[in-house]
């Protein structure tokens, strides 16, 4: 059973709140397992109706005359009574059937039983009703398992990550011992990833090969999803999943969109990286003209890199037995697309806009990242020679762009020089987005 930063958020959902839960991301993320622990650790009755293993479920409200009526089918498909107070109504897959949206707001209203929703973003069914019940549902989206999560379930104790906290937030080295034992299983993280079925497969066996198999299996189901969810276009979005490994080995890691046709126009194709984003299966990352707030204004849409939603199902697109060579610390080995996918996979789940910076005469920066009207850049460095960075430090010494601090991700401990600060990669686990969440009030002054 794995421990989720999800559990607590679900859990002071519904202690807080009467409205439904949405939660939404990628397939595979453990969306479904996340309610139904709710649901049983609260001690709730739970009626589940998944509207792709069961599609007969989509019956239920077609037709239905009010919401009475709606929840007497629940009953007679339950075939048992549901209990006010006390009963979890969870439509699971709701991509499928994306009308059961518009009953959301009698549903909760009616007031006697709480309602979860869970659906991944695939195709454009669930965008297109997301705003429908304003004001009656929450909407969280899930992510594979990130680095402090694996860590946790592994068994690393809270004690241990506090203490590596703590060194992050003083800016001084983590003590050598667990700073080597992060790394090792950091190394692990590669090879394992996040999602679910691969980490609680190592968390039972140890065995390597059984979560590769986890992984394809993975895989597999992502272009049979390809495949029933855009059946116009899937053979570009399988071309352009498939070649998201041998494009991130290149160079410059950048997305060359040739190397799928040599006559293909981004404007035509676009849909199809849009598809793969908006169904959380890759993280494009946007680059920038220039390293200023706002980033978005700079963005260029049609140059990025296109990376996958999980480090670990990278890692088993490569051949060659690269797991055995990452844990044998053979960092020359694909190791900066694995890193960097790491890297840009943590910062998506801890709530960040993906961009990178590039220029003829300046070079190219790993990531940007943009904080309270800063600009943080930030270098990923798999190799010996990290303190090596020129277009980092051609943008800092670069006054038009007013840059007070950068961070490079590295292998060593933690140590600051001047305005850079290099952090054990394993850090990037306390990267986080921060939200505003004070009260944000203003008083005219009237006359």
């Amino acid at each position: 059973m794995l421990n989720r930063h999800i559990d607590s958020v679900i859990v002071q959902h519904f202690s807080l709140s009467k409205k439904a839960l949405l939660l939404t991301g990628a397939r595979q993320t453990g969306k479904t397992y996340a309610i139904r622990r709710y649901a049983r650790e609260a001690g709730l009755q739970l009626v589940e109706m998944n509207f792709v293993l069961q599609p007969e479920t989509q019956n239920i409200p077609r037709g239905a005359a009010n919401v009475q009526e709606v929840l007497l089918r629940i009953s007679a498909y339950a075939e048992q009574p549901l209990v006010p107070g006390k009963t979890l109504i969870f439509f699971d897959e709701v991509q499928d059937y994306p009308d059961i949206m518009t009953w959301v707001k009698a549903l909760v209203e009616d007031g006697r039983f709480s309602y979860a929703l869970s659906g991944s973003l695939l195709g454009l069914e669930l965008k297109e009703v997301r705003s429908i019940p304003v004001g009656y549902m929450d909407e969280y989206q899930m992510y594979p398992l990130d680095f402090e999560e694996f860590v946790r379930n592994i068994g690393i104790t809270n004690e241990v990550i506090e203490s590596v906290r703590a060194a992050w937030e003083k800016c001084h080295p983590v003590d050598s011992y667990i700073h080597d034992k992060l790394m090792r299983l950091f190394n692990l993280y590669l090879i394992v990833g996040g999602m679910p079925a691969a980490v609680q497969r190592y968390v039972d066996t140890n065995d390597l090969q059984q979560v590769i198999q986890e992984q394809r299996a993975i895989l597999a189901l992502y272009k049979k999803d390809i495949a029933r969810y855009d059946p116009e276009n899937k053979l570009y979005i399988n071309d352009i999943f498939d070649l998201i490994p041998s494009e991130l080995n290149a160079k410059n890691k950048r997305f060359i969109l040739k190397n799928l046709n040599e006559h293909i126009k981004f404007s035509r194709h676009e849909n199809s990286f849009v598809w793969l984003r908006d169904a959380d299966m890759a993280l494009p990352t946007y680059n920038v003209e220039e390293p200023r707030v706002p980033l978005k204004l700079s963005e260029l849409r049609n140059l990025f890199k296109l990376f996958q939603n999980d480090v670990g199902l990278l890692a088993s697109q490569y051949a060659g037995g690269i797991q055995l060579q990452i844990l044998q610390g053979n960092i020359n080995i694909n190791s900066g697309a694995i890193y960097e996918n790491a890297v840009a996979q943590e910062l998506h789940a801890h709530g960040w806009n993906l961009y990178y910076f590039n220029s003829k005469k300046q070079g190219e920066v790993d990531f940007l990242l943009e904080q309270d009207s800063e600009i943080i850049p930030l270098e990923v460095k798999s190799g010996k020679d990290y303190p090596r960075h020129v277009a980092l430090n051609n943008i800092l010494t670069n006054k038009e762009y007013n840059l007070r601090r950068a961070i490079v991700l590295c292998n060593d401990n933690m140590w600051v020089e001047g305005q850079v600060t290099y952090a054990p990669i394993y850090m990037t686990m306390f990267i986080h987005h921060r939200v505003l969440t004070t009260p944000l009030i203003y008083h005219p002054e009237l006359p």
